[in-house]
């Protein structure tokens, strides 16, 4: 992996918490309530300790203050905290089970989180990681909830006290359709705090909320563009408990009224709508169909039906719910949401929305049955002003400095010839740093396959060559993915914005295939020669490839010399120990899968040989340029008296080029092609070659 910057030691913003080292953390210090928030205990541990106090919970790092309300401007009404118990008697946490009724907008424009959370009650499991239901208002009651969100890569479990902003005893923003019940205006406030206050959660796009909630993937489609079969992706999404929403973009309101069948209205049964948060107030609009503009609407089924007496004939239909806001007279600043449950034939959704959202569980495609196991590696990184913030490639002169991540990608699909792998990356806190002023970047990236095994790419590279493959489009939106077919190789991708100079941390997550069946056998036998310190000396090594190698039948191979794998340990131990771990094996096992490609290629009538001509264009495909003067060193010492080399001579040949290469590239520090040595300098590079070249 290429890393542009170190991995970031954050951690949330709930933890790993210390107070400077001044009089202030003194005063802290003798708060109990800080001290343990700050920690972010277990949260058992932390109600316990207060129902022995009988003393209900407080939470000092979200208060019952306008500073956990908005941040731009003050709330016109004078609001009151209340707990659930001072607002009604007997409150429930949950009654009746969690379902889509328990969720009803309030004067806040977070419609696209409440439409993430009516999905989440179709997934049960997920459901539960999210809102624990081990929590009451009777049962070890302290004042104090818990819930729990996906966060940049990690699981973070976000406390709470149960104090609610209220007018007239009731309640501001997100409530039940049940007046004592708690759990939905609770989930919106733990999620609040996540991100600083209640404004920072006006606007947004439900898949941000989605994710939150699985810490899935996430994909977008324009109607419009759609493939044909997206019906099937829409059942296989909701059949695999994917969340899925839809919207409305106000941009093409004319253009969508003028192609809406008026004759077929009628089917839709959808109440007055006045509610729109995506857009100024001014540019809220309905539809022809009653359906809000800009507004997010989950989608909860997708049925295929027969008409009666008709059984070849199928209906396909959507249902979603409505989020449909009336003011509530006489105070026209409350809004009451009321549910409406709507169905509504395929066409007429594809008609009426424009935008369609999933967030899927696992990277699996929507298009086929097919279910796979992925691996998922995380890296954290930073653009920053000047340094590694580049911009996208039409700023030649800085692309280059954008934080540069590798992906290995050696064994291809069963069937295919590619590798499929799913890019998603995702820039961190913009929305808690709004009240700062931030706001989305663009964002996107690009695949360049390696050539040459550079360390780091450097501009010239970007200037001569084309990126194998990148996003569709830099979007402004919290996380971009896209989904590639991609050869065996290795690459590097290169996440940027869209303008240099925006500076944000950002989630890269390339999802993998997990590793087949070979690559299992291949770790077993790794760890019964290697033992408990899972480390291989050159004999080990030995014994180790010489038993895989010894499953590929077709290159009659009687396996590596003890010569070649202590030039193999000489390349690839890159912590000094004479000896390889697991990942610098894999690492190593790697290259010669893809060295091995190259070899399978070239040997045209598999002899298991390739003649000392063919090695000269096998060397160039595996990026190695050398002189005429090297191939003939080549075929001198490394072919037979038929000129022609084996599979052991051959990756035994660019083991040691690779290590010749990379001891030139560590001294060539202008990047200029040129190396100048002192005396100290020459005698290092002499005896680290001398780990590679016989006389």
């Amino acid at each position: 992996m290429i890393r542009g910057v170190p991995p970031s030691e954050y951690k949330g913003t709930e933890d790993g918490f210390t107070a400077p080292g001044n009089i202030y953390s003194a005063i802290l210090s003798r708060n109990d309530a800080v001290k343990d928030a700050r920690r972010l205990k277990d949260f058992q541990e932390l109600r316990d300790k207060y129902v022995f106090k009988k003393v209900l919970f407080e939470d000092p790092l979200f208060p019952a203050q306008d500073s956990s309300l908005f941040f731009s401007e003050k709330f016109p009404l004078k609001l009151e905290w209340k707990r659930p118990s001072d607002i009604c008697s007997n409150p429930q946490f949950i009654l009746g089970g969690a379902n889509r009724t328990d969720i009803c907008q309030g004067d806040l424009g977070d419609c696209w989180l409440l439409a993430a959370i009516a999905c989440l009650t179709l997934n049960d499991i997920v459901l539960k990681r999210v809102v624990p239901h081990d929590q009451s208002f009777t049962e070890n009651y302290a004042g104090i909830f818990h819930f729990q969100f996906w966060r940049y890569g990690e699981w973070v479990d976000v406390v709470v006290d149960d104090r609610l902003p209220t007018y007239k005893n009731q309640l501001v923003f997100t409530r039940s359709g049940q007046k004592n019940e708690f759990w939905s205006a609770l989930l919106e406030k733990a999620y609040a705090k996540l991100h600083g206050s209640y404004e920072a959660l006006k606007g947004g796009n439900s898949l941000e909320a989605m994710e939150d909630f699985t810490g899935g993937l996430t994909e977008f489609y324009e109607i419009t563009e759609a493939p044909k079969e997206l019906y099937n992706i829409m059942r296989k999404a909701l059949k695999r408990g994917s969340l899925m929403s839809c919207a409305i973009d106000v941009r093409i309101l004319n253009e969508l009224d003028a192609v809406l069948d008026k004759n077929q209205l009628n089917l839709i049964n959808i109440s007055d709508a006045s509610l729109c948060v995506l857009v100024p107030t001014a540019q809220r609009t309905k539809t022809a169909s009653g359906l809000v503009t800009g507004h997010a609407y989950s989608i909860t089924g997708v049925e295929q039906l027969y008409e009666s007496h008709q059984a070849s004939r199928k209906s396909q239909t959507v249902y979603y719910t409505s989020f449909n806001a009336h003011k509530w007279k006489p105070e026209p600043l409350i809004i009451l949401l009321i549910f409406l449950q709507t169905r509504m034939c395929f066409e007429e959704f594809k008609k009426n929305f424009t935008k369609l959202e999933i967030c899927n569980l696992t990277p699996d495609t929507l298009e086929d049955d097919q279910m796979l196991k992925w691996n998922v590696t995380i890296h954290e990184g930073r653009w920053v002003k000047g340094c590694s913030a580049g911009g996208c490639r039409n700023f030649p002169d800085t692309y280059w400095t954008n934080p540069q991540f590798r992906l290995v990608l050696p064994e291809a699909d069963a069937k295919e010839k590619t590798c499929t792998v799913v890019v998603a990356l995702m820039q961190k806190g913009r929305r808690k740093e709004r009240s700062l002023g931030a706001t989305l970047h663009n964002i996107g990236f690009a695949i360049y396959e390696m050539k040459g095994n550079q360390q780091q790419l450097p501009k010239d590279f970007f200037l001569y060559n084309a990126s194998t493959a990148r996003c569709k489009s830099y979007v402004n939106m919290r996380e971009v993915t896209e989904r590639f077919c991609l050869k065996p190789g290795e690459y590097v991708i290169i996440p940027s914005t869209f303008d240099p100079h925006k500076e944000s941390e950002f989630l890269l997550r390339p999802f993998e295939e997990e590793e087949t069946e070979e690559e299992k056998q291949f770790r077993a036998i790794f760890q019964q020669i290697a033992g408990d310190d899972m480390q291989i000396n050159a004999n080990e090594l030995r014994t180790v490839l010489n038993r895989v190698i010894a499953k590929h039948k077709e290159l009659k191979t009687e396996g590596f010399s003890l010569e070649s794998c202590r030039s193999m340990i000489a390349l690839m131990d890159t912590d000094g120990t004479g000896h390889l771990n697991l990942q610098e094996f894999k690492h190593l096992w790697n290259k010669i899968k893809k060295w091995k490609l190259v070899f399978t290629r070239y040997d045209t009538d598999k002899s298991s040989t390739i003649s000392s001509f063919e090695m000269r264009n096998a060397l160039t495909e595996a990026g190695f340029q050398l002189n005429n003067q090297l191939y003939d060193i080549i075929c001198m010492r490394y072919a037979n008296e038929n000129m022609e080399l084996d599979f052991d001579s051959y990756i035994s040949c660019l083991v040691r080029l690779e290590g010749m290469f990379r001891a030139f590239r560590a001294f060539d520090r202008d990047g200029d092609g040129i190396i100048k040595l002192n005396v100290f300098e020459v005698s290092s590079i002499i005896f680290f070659l001398n780990s590679f070249i016989e006389y």
